[in-house]
This record gives structure tokens, C-alpha cells and sequence, in this order.
């Protein structure tokens, strides 16, 4: 690759989550590599800048101008993104990085996009580009989660799990107003690409074809016989778990190919279980009148004091054989996200010379570097209990 300008140019600088990731990239690397802000909007770019301390270059960017986006290609080694919903403002970034090879990470929990997206993996091999999404919340502590307990696995049974069970203990902080975005978005090209329904309700969309077996229903509550607790819908494992299935085929299917894969709130035993279970899959959070704008986000001071804990649990014979938890620190939505995709993207660019050009889980593309590299900067912790 010919010498480019940046390393990196961070899309969306100005955006909430954008403006996190700024700030990230400030602090913690300003003389490690070259990095520039883009957006749309110059005054806003400095805005930042100013309220930032920050001292990097900055170029413009409308994801709706060809013109914006070839300059920025000819500059940048990688795009990071976080402009969603990524179905409106992400169709030509992806198939510009996939034509030019420049790589590509991003926040995007719209799994519709992502399996029209990969009309573009012929591209991205060929060129070179490697294109990683859901590199937040979704879905990096459930993929990473899942290759964490499944290597433990081979290493202590000399095989894996053929069934995996996640279950959320805990989960303090808000999700994002551009997650709430990306919903909305994606219900109303339904009205447009009915057939698209057929891919949401399918955990193996984003397999290129491949299908597996039947999956666990994590629509409804229920008493799990197995762990013994009530559980509860978890409102992200319906892209969760299709990038878990992805980076499954993407390994080879390490996981076998008949494995089993779901994704609950942990609600508790008894009738108490039951009760906050029922009462948990009558609530969408991201649905109704107060749900964060794009843009919107929480404190500085509640940010700080999120946290999240996932437990993740191979099954043999409807009992539990191994069990790890993922921990992370701060809220999920915001300040853990930003660094996750900040760190999805240094690893890319620093840890993985040798990765050839597709589109990619964070798991297949990075796996057990990210896992090193989340940890040394104390993002979340991966452990056998």
C-alpha cells in the first residue's frame, strides 16, 4: 500500500459517540500514529477541537458526496464510522473502502445492512480492504465471549461446546440514541424490502448461504430448566447472535456445525424470577417517546459509572461444564463502546498485517489480539468462574 496521510480519519467526530472516540484517541495515543476528524460540518470539526484540546487535522466528509469520500479514501488507511444509522449514511463509505482497499470499521447492529453489504466481499478480497462491523456493544463482548469460552473449552476437553449459553447479569448505563436510530430504521425498510424480514428472522443471514440447526426461541420468557433462573428477551441478541454464527463459519466452524447459540437476561429463580422475567420482555427501551436522539447521550458521571456483566456457559447434556464471565467497565452504550471501536481499529491497523481483505466478525478478524489488547486498557475482562 502506497504511503497514505493517515493511518486513520474518525467519521462522525462531531456525533456523541464520535466525539468519545476523539477524546479516547487524544488522550491515549496523540503521538502514536497519524489521525484526522471528519465530518460534515466544519465549524462543529472545531467545535470539538476546541473543547477537546485537540490538535489533529481534519478534513470534510458528507457520506451523500462521491467526491467527499474518494478524497478521503486517497488519504486515510482506515475509516472508523460512527454515522448511523449505517443503512442511510454507510452504503458508499463500505463500497468505496471494499473498490479502494481501505479498511473499515464500525457500530453497526443492523444486520439487514450488513447481509446486503456483503455484495461487496468479492471487492473487499480483491483489493485488500478489511471491512469489520459491529465493533461496540454489538457485538464485541458476545463474540469475543463466545471465542474466549470455546478456546478454554479445547484446551481443558480437547473440544468445544456444541451449545453456548449467554446470559446478562447486569447492565448499567443507556444504550445509544444511534441504536435507537438504526431500529427505527431498519422497521421502516420493511415497508420498502418486505423479503427483508426473512433475513431478520434468520440467525444465519450473515452466513453467505450456510445454514445450521434450529435455535433456542429468545423471544418469550421462560424458566431455563438448566441454569435453573427465569430469562428474559435480550433486546441486542437478535444481531448478537447472527455475528456469533458468522464468525463460527468465518473460523471454520471451530464451534462445529451444529452449534447452538442464544442470548438472555438473567432474571432469577422463583416467582420474584418470574415476575421481573415478564416484566423485563413487555419493556423495549428502545421503543417510545423518551429514547435518546442520534447525537443525545448520557453524563460524563454516568458514562464513568456504567458497567455490564455476561455470562457465558457451555452446555453438555442440558448441564453446564464451563462457565465465563465478560465484565466491562463503564456504559456500554457510550464509553465502553468508544473504546472498543477505537481499539477494534488499532488493532486492525497495528496487530493484524497479515489478515487478507473481506468482511468480517471481530472475532475471525481480530480474535484473541483484541481480547489482549481490551484488557491492557482495562475496557472489559474476560475470566473462568
Amino acid at each position: 500500500m502506497s504511503e497514505k496521510e493517515f493511518d486513520l480519519i474518525v467519521f462522525g467526530g462531531t456525533s456523541f459517540t464520535g466525539k468519545l472516540v476523539v477524546e479516547y484517541l487524544n488522550e491515549k495515543y496523540t503521538d502514536d500514529f497519524k489521525w484526522a476528524i471528519a465530518g460534515r460540518n466544519e465549524e462543529k470539526i472545531n467545535a470539538v477541537k476546541t473543547e477537546l484540546s485537540c490538535d489533529v487535522p481534519h478534513i470534510i466528509l458528507d457520506s451523500s458526496n462521491i467526491q467527499d469520500i474518494e478524497a478521503a479514501m486517497q488519504k486515510t488507511k482506515l475509516i472508523l464510522t460512527t454515522v448511523g444509522p449505517y443503512q442511510l449514511y454507510g452504503n458508499e463509505i463500505v463500497e468505496m473502502c471494499a473498490k479502494h482497499g481501505v479498511d473499515y470499521v464500525d457500530l453497526s447492529g443492523e444486520p439487514g445492512w450488513m447481509y446486503e453489504m456483503q455484495k461487496h466481499l468479492d471487492a473487499a478480497k480483491q483489493s485488500g480492504a478489511r471491512i469489520v462491523h459491529s465493533c461496540g456493544f454489538d457485538s464485541i463482548p458476545s463474540d469475543l465471549g463466545v471465542l474466549f469460552l470455546q478456546n478454554l473449552a479445547k484446551e481443558k476437553f480437547n473440544k468445544p461446546f456444541k451449545q453456548v449459553k449467554c446470559r446478562v447479569r447486569s447492565m448499567k448505563g443507556e444504550f445509544s440514541g444511534g441504536t435507537a436510530a438504526s431500529l427505527k430504521a431498519t422497521i421502516g425498510s420493511l415497508k420498502e424490502k418486505p423479503d427483508l424480514f426473512n433475513v431478520l428472522i434468520d440467525p444465519f443471514c450473515l452466513c453467505e448461504g450456510n445454514k445450521g440447526p434450529e435455535q433456542p426461541r429468545d423471544n418469550k420468557p421462560y424458566y431455563d430448566e438448566v441454569t435453573s433462573e427465569w430469562v428474559a428477551p435480550f433486546f441486542m441478541a437478535p444481531i448478537n447472535t447472527k455475528n456469533v454464527h458468522r464468525s463460527n463459519m468465518m473460523l471454520n466452524y471451530p464451534y462445529g456445525k451444529d452449534f447452538i447459540y442464544d442470548e438472555m437476561f438473567s432474571m432469577g429463580d422463583g416467582d420474584a424470577g418470574k415476575a421481573k422475567a415478564e416484566a423485563m420482555a413487555s419493556y423495549n427501551p428502545m421503543m417510545g417517546d423518551n429514547v435518546p436522539k442520534p447525537g443525545e447521550g448520557p453524563s460524563k458521571e454516568v458514562r464513568d459509572s456504567g458497567s455490564y456483566d455476561m455470562l457465558f456457559m457451555g452446555v453438555e447434556q442440558d448441564e453446564v461444564k464451563l462457565r465465563i464471565s465478560v465484565i466491562g467497565k463503564g456504559d456500554p452504550g457510550y464509553a465502553s463502546t468508544s473504546k472498543m471501536i477505537t481499539e477494534s481499529a488499532l488493532c486492525l491497523l497495528q496487530d493484524c498485517p497479515d489478515l487478507p481483505g473481506g468482511i468480517y466478525t471481530t472475532a475471525p478478524a481480530m480474535g484473541e489480539k483484541l481480547i489482549e489488547r481490551l484488557e491492557a486498557k482495562d475496557v472489559m475482562h474476560f475470566s473462568e468462574e
